[in-house]
């Protein structure tokens, strides 16, 4: 009888439900972790219904979660960053197949790229890894991050990718005092970004939304101003105004306006989205008479992760979550892509059901 629980789906169309599996023994340089509470990133939603495909191509029978947060269980032998008891947490990596490919510098950008927490082949098995939807996780003890005392547990998880995945590109732009920030996208990644930005010190941070009823909730988190992205006058009002524009919008989007709103030598990074952007979506002509830079960003280091893991600590910053129990998870998958989410919806592990039932 296998000896660990979750919950996985079968196919693009069909819901999440327990799912019975084995975790791989733990290695000498693993940790095993009993999870409390997982995270429920868009990217969980994409890849349950296949929306990518390509590389990134879904395999199931599939089990999601990469916001993952609990306690050590167990250690191998040659682990020294971890004892049994610790609060941690693992991310959207779990390993590389060479130590020397650790600890670099942008690290999530290296060839052969990361192996994933789910959704990838895992390099001890040649099967595909299973997420934190489930009772535990083993993992290389590179990957576990520590958990700060000063964040609960079920606030920390959305750290985890959200957090690191915005605060990366704030980092690497260097972004602070005397810079104004727009936040494209008031969900999961985009409330996380308002507070970064603003504990960074930027001047100003606006945030972007189509959904006009998040003003007040945008204002809460540390936002100066809100524009309404559907409101014409707005846009115009802001035009060639914003150093630095992060959007965390998930899907492929008219960037045309949001570009209107950078200065000249401005930058606007995208981390939300992964599918191709339709040619009519951003006039060059206009990039090239402001030069505006366009760029990417993926998730970030390790090291990135614990950074800002020990900045929200210091500055007070956490998550605006929704715990809820996992029999709810495709009811919360629907409320999500409906934009209801304030902001992450984060499983309470407990729920799950016995691994005899």
């Amino acid at each position: 009888m296998p000896a660990n629980i979750g919950y996985a789906t079968k196919g693009p169309r069909k819901p999440l439900r327990p799912y019975a599996f084995d975790r791989n023994p733990v290695g000498p340089q693993d940790v095993r972790i009993q999870i409390r509470f997982c995270g429920v990133c868009r990217s969980d939603i994409h890849q349950a219904r296949d929306e990518w495909g390509g590389p990134l191509a879904t395999h199931y029978p599939w089990m999601p979660g990469h916001e993952i947060v609990g306690i050590v269980a167990e250690v191998g032998g040659e682990v020294r960053a971890h004892a049994v008891g610790d609060r941690v947490g693992v991310g959207c990596m779990i390993y590389w197949g060479a130590e020397d490919q650790r600890g670099k510098p942008d690290e999530q950008y290296q060839n052969p790229p990361a192996v994933f927490t789910y959704n990838a082949v895992d390099e001890k098995t040649g099967e595909i890894t299973f997420g934190g939807y489930s009772d535990e996780i083993v993992v290389n003890e590179h990957f576990v991050l520590r958990i700060p005392d000063a964040i609960p547990l079920e606030k920390a998880a959305p750290i985890l990718c959200a957090g690191v995945t915005t605060w990366s590109p704030l980092r690497h732009w260097e972004i602070g005092a005397g810079h104004v920030v727009g936040v494209a996208g008031i969900g999961g990644l985009g409330h996380m970004a308002v507070q970064l930005a603003k504990a960074r010190g930027a001047q100003k941070v606006v945030a972007l939304t189509t959904t006009a009823d998040k003003r007040d909730e945008a204002l809460r988190l540390g936002a100066d101003e809100v524009v309404v992205m559907s409101e014409k006058e707005q846009v115009e009002a802001h035009a060639a105004s914003f150093d630095f524009i992060l959007s965390t919008i998930p899907e492929a989007f008219d960037m045309k306006p949001y570009l209107s709103m950078v200065k000249h030598d401005g930058t606007l990074v995208t981390v939300g989205t992964l599918v191709p952007t339709p040619k009519e979506a951003i006039d060059l002509a206009a990039v090239s008479m402001t030069r505006v830079r366009i760029a990417g960003s993926m998730i970030g280091s390790i090291a990135e992760t614990q950074e800002v893991l020990d900045f929200c600590a210091e500055h007070g910053i956490a998550s605006d979550v929704q715990v809820i129990p996992i029999d709810q998870i495709n009811e919360a998958f629907e409320q999500v892509v409906a934009k209801e989410a304030r902001f992450r919806y984060v499983i309470d592990n407990s729920t799950l059901p016995s691994k005899d039932q």
